[in-house]
Order: C-alpha cells, then sequence, then structure tokens
C-alpha cells in the first residue's frame, strides 16, 4: 500500500499568467504557496485484476479506458498501471471547486503514487511536468500550470512561465516572516464552490483581450516576492488588494454580490487586503489581516467559517509504503 500527501495551494500574487494562451506569447509570473491543507491518494493492489476508483463516487471497472475519473484514468496510462489495483481519494477539506488547486493536487498525488506503486522515485518536476500533459495537453482542460508546479514542489515558490519552459525558485522568507505570515493569514470558506472550468474557460477567452490588465498582474508578482524576502506582509496585503480588482476584470462570474460585500466588510473592519482563491466564484476568501484587528474581521465576515492555514514546506511526498 502506499499513501501520497499533496498539498493544496493559494497563490499571492499572478494568478492568470500561468496560462499557456498568454505567457507563450509573453511572460507569466506567479507566488504562490502550498498550504497545511492535503489530498491523500491511497493506491493498494487487488487479489484480483479489477480496477477500483473510490472519490466521491466508486468505480469497478476491468480497463483502464473504462474509468470513469479522468485523471486517474490518465496517471494510469501515464504510469503503465493496468490492473488489479485500488485508488482511493480523501482530503482534509471540501477540495472540488475550492479554489485551492484541488483537481492538480489530485494528479500530482495519484502520478506519484502510482509511481511508487511501480517502484520508481519520481522527482518533483517530472510530476508537474507530467500533471500538465494529462490536464491541459491530453483532457483539453481550460487551467494554468502553477498549480501542478507547487503541488509536486512544495513551498512558498516564485515561478516563472515562457514559451522555453517553467522556472521554479524559492522566495527566500526567513522564519519570522512565516511566523508572521501565518498569523496574520485569515481564511474563510464561503460555504459554496463552483466550476472552476466554466470561470476559468471565460478567462481563457479574454486573455488576447485583457494582455494589459495581465501584464499588471505579472508586475504584482514580481512585486510580491519583493515584499515577502522583505517581511512586508502589510504592503503584501494591500498588494493583494489591488490584484483582486484586477482579477475580477478577468471574467464575468470571479465575483458577485455577496462576496463584495463580505470583502468589504473585512477591509473596513481593519483587513489589509485579500482575494478569493483560485478561479473565483466562490470556494475560499483568504486575507492578510493585522492581528489586533483579527477579532474585528471574523464579525465583518460573519456566516463564513474560519478555517485555519499555514505554509507547506513539503510538495507531493509519500507517506505510507508498505508491500506485502
Amino acid at each position: 500500500m502506499i499513501i501520497t500527501q499533496t498539498p493544496l495551494r493559494i497563490s499571492f500574487a499572478g494568478g492568470g499568467t500561468d496560462f499557456p494562451d498568454f505567457f507563450n506569447k509573453h511572460r507569466g509570473r506567479v507566488v504562490s504557496m502550498a498550504v497545511d491543507k492535503y489530498i491523500y491518494c491511497v493506491v493498494k493492489e487487488r487479489f484480483d485484476d479489477l480496477i477500483v476508483v473510490g472519490y466521491t463516487k466508486r468505480e469497478v471497472v476491468e480497463k483502464v479506458a473504462e474509468i470513469g475519473h479522468e485523471l486517474v484514468r490518465e496517471a494510469m496510462r501515464k504510469t503503465g498501471v493496468k490492473k488489479g489495483v485500488e485508488i482511493t481519494f480523501l482530503s482534509d477539506i471540501p477540495s472540488a471547486g475550492s479554489g485551492l488547486g484541488s483537481s492538480s493536487a489530485v494528479t500530482v498525488g495519484v502520478l506519484n503514487a502510482l509511481y511508487q506503486y511501480r517502484g520508481k522515485a519520481v522527482e518533483a518536476v517530472k510530476l508537474a511536468e507530467e500533471a500538465c500533459e494529462i490536464e491541459i495537453e491530453i483532457l483539453g482542460k481550460p487551467v494554468g500550470v502553477q498549480d501542478q508546479y507547487i503541488a509536486a514542489f512544495g513551498g512558498i515558490r516564485y515561478m516563472e512561465f515562457s514559451g522555453r519552459g517553467v522556472k521554479v525558485s524559492e522566495v527566500a522568507v526567513n522564519g519570522e516572516t512565516k511566523d508572521d505570515l501565518e498569523k496574520q493569514l485569515m481564511v474563510f470558506y464561503t460555504g459554496r464552490t463552483r466550476q472552476a472550468e466554466e470561470v476559468l474557460a471565460e478567462q481563457k477567452e479574454n486573455i488576447s483581450k485583457k494582455t494589459k490588465l495581465l501584464n499588471q498582474m505579472v508586475d504584482q508578482a514580481v512585486k510580491a516576492k519583493e515584499f515577502l524576502e522583505r517581511g512586508r506582509i502589510e504592503d503584501l496585503g494591500k498588494l493583494l488588494n489591488k490584484g483582486w480588482q484586477l482579477k475580477k476584470q478577468m471574467a464575468s462570474r470571479i465575483s458577485d454580490r455577496e462576496i463584495d460585500d463580505k470583502y468589504r466588510a473585512a477591509v473596513k473592519a481593519g483587513a489589509w487586503g485579500g482575494k478569493i482563491c483560485g478561479a473565483g466564484g466562490g470556494g475560499f476568501l483568504m486575507l492578510l489581516v493585522p492581528g489586533n484587528r483579527r477579532d474585528a474581521v471574523r464579525r465583518a465576515v460573519n456566516g463564513w467559517r474560519e478555517v485555519p492555514f499555514g505554509p507547506a514546506m513539503d510538495g507531493s511526498k509519500v507517506i505510507f509504503n508498505v508491500r506485502r
């Protein structure tokens, strides 16, 4: 039996510039942080030749081609596992449609688990590249590439995207800044999820019309890296606020009246800034808040559940490996 643990993520700046349609012509930059909420993938051998996949539903099939869960199906094809296996997913929080990169965490996590099941240790960059290939090239999903890389690498990362490829660097954040970031980060669950692909598809369609906007987001990612490395969390929060205003211009369903009202109330209560994670339209609201304003912000966002988040410094990893 193999169990992998793969982190979810929040991004501070640059989201949307990681679409190949944009960075193949321009340049993309993202600052993203893996968080201590995880997708777990369990892979175990079966006594028969059936393939069983367990998630929100249970599939029992005889052939890889019959698997309805397309990420699992393509990961099995990629890794060469063909039969006699049971694959189960667990999540720390409601993950589908959460805006925390769960689909890519699933892809990276199942690739890692299946390779380990075959006795192969695979580097983070290979997991990320193959996850991108599955989601974007094979399945044609309207997604970017930051989620696959942060799930594979973990930590707080500065990612640069171009037609030549992806460069992943560690953001040089000291221990004091990590502690401050964790203390000043507040995350609230809106109570609703959404089909990210619908929002992302609209964003993708708008890329050619929003180039100026996306270039501003690139510049914000460069600043976000600088603020983190200098421990300037307040400035990062204010940058998030500016980034959120830009992001809402990318597609029509990124925000709505309820989200806007809660966000304005949080800022009025003392939050420096924040954003809806991921594609938008629901999921999780992240805010950066000075310590003396946290209670006021909680009252302002009354009705949305607060969820404690901290950085996860490791990417996808095997946490259990026992063979018969």
